[in-house]
């Protein structure tokens, strides 16, 4: 189930297992999903292109803190 997180009007979209950014986000929105590896921060562009640091972060909490840092400078 996706959860969505509002910041700074940025919507910050939590993926469950299995779910597809593609049918959730838009232009300037943040995903963060897990993928076994870790938990990843991808960014929307505004023409779909998407985007991401290149390594996981090892916690939900720090992925989110992350996409909450980068809403403050409006992605």
């Amino acid at each position: 189930m996706v959860t969505v997180v509002k910041h700074r009007k940025v919507k910050i979209v939590v993926l469950a297992e299995q779910e597809q950014l593609a049918d959730h986000c838009n232009a300037g929105d943040i995903a963060i999903l897990n993928d076994g590896q870790g938990w990843w921060v991808k960014f929307v562009g505004d023409q779909g292109q998407v985007d991401c640091y290149g390594e996981p972060f090892p916690s939900y909490n720090e992925a989110l803190w992350s996409s909450k840092a980068a809403a403050e400078f409006g992605v």
